[in-house]
């Protein structure tokens, strides 16, 4: 089997945590080039800059292709001038690999609110950016957790939306399309034959039968039969309080559900930093670690590199077996 070619891991907003991620995920064993300015990197840290993402650096050496930003990065305060640079690197990642020069893409956080200030970004966060750029494409978000057996694998329907809208926004159509993309996913960048997908209900007991909402008896069910009949492996509408411990968790391999928090509170509370987040749906790899900027805490060089060393170590596996 030909070795996938090296992860990129983007640097992110250079104000918070990812600069002294960076060195940190050298442990994860996993070939990878930092895509970054190296003047925001942590005094001290040894690094190399190359030409190409196949050149190679010596052992303990952070690899560092270079993309030069118009300020110096201050931890904990963004600076507005070099908001484009930071979208400019992502663009620049999503090239090297849609072109196969990478093996796929690990992005370090970035603050939206930063970038739309700093720059106008359009986009609610990395993940639609990177859809935009694959050619708007259809994706879903996937939390992964990589520390707890079975594992936790969690796709919200509907993201960063208020809680008011979810009903609405929670169509047979979208809920549709994101179990026709997480099984495809699951079967191609997991290696999983047959993969079993649980679906949540929108309601409190997935409505009891009608005493508490009815969307599952209307809409939901009836989606589900008729994709079961087509030979998809689903089950549900479940209620999503009993969907979560290691019994439940042993008979599906990833989980919808209806919304933000429904998906992401069991993730963070089984496996808080080890949670990596995956876009399903792109061309291309990609993973982030699951946490933010962690400006409170920048530049202290207390980060912890567990999540983005995960999330290295599953792109590289999914990269392998695309």
């Amino acid at each position: 089997m030909t070795m996938p070619r090296p992860i990129i891991l983007t640097c992110g907003e250079p104000a918070g945590i990812g600069p002294e991620l960076a060195p940190k995920a050298l442990a994860s064993g996993v070939p990878f080039v930092f895509l970054g300015d190296p003047r925001h990197l942590p005094d001290g840290t040894l690094w190399a800059e190359v030409t190409a993402l196949g050149d190679s650096v010596p052992v303990g050496t952070l690899p560092v292709l270079r993309h030069d930003f118009p300020a110096p990065a201050v931890p904990g305060r963004p600076d507005p001038a070099n908001a484009q640079a930071v979208i400019d690197v992502i663009a620049r990642a999503v090239d090297l690999a849609q072109t196969g020069q990478a093996g796929g893409i690990c992005t370090l956080p970035i603050n939206k609110e930063a970038l739309k200030r700093g720059a106008g970004f359009g986009f609610p966060g990395h993940t639609e950016y990177l859809a935009h750029l694959a050619g708007d494409v259809p994706v879903v978000m996937m939390l992964a957790s990589t520390n707890v057996q079975p594992p936790c694998r969690v796709v919200p329907v509907t993201i960063h939306v208020a809680i008011a809208d979810v009903p609405r926004l929670l169509t047979p159509a979208l809920l549709e399309q994101a179990i026709r993309i997480t099984d495809a996913a699951l079967r191609r960048d997991f290696g999983l034959d047959a993969p079993r997908i649980a679906i949540a209900g929108l309601n409190p007991h997935a409505g009891e039968n009608g005493v508490m909402g009815h969307e599952e008896l209307d809409w939901i069910a009836p989606l589900v039969a008729r994709l079961r009949d087509q030979g998809f492996a689903l089950s549900g509408p479940l209620p999503a309080d009993t969907m979560f411990h290691p019994g439940a968790r042993a008979r599906y391999d990833a989980a919808l559900c209806a919304y933000h928090d429904q998906a992401l509170i069991p993730i963070k509370t089984l496996d808080f930093a080890g949670g990596v987040n995956v876009t399903l749906g792109l061309p291309f790899v990609r993973t982030s670690p699951d946490h933010g900027t962690a400006f409170d805490i920048a530049g202290q060089g207390i980060a912890d590199a567990e999540s983005v060393i995960a999330a290295l170590r599953m792109a590289f596996d999914m990269a392998g077996k695309r």
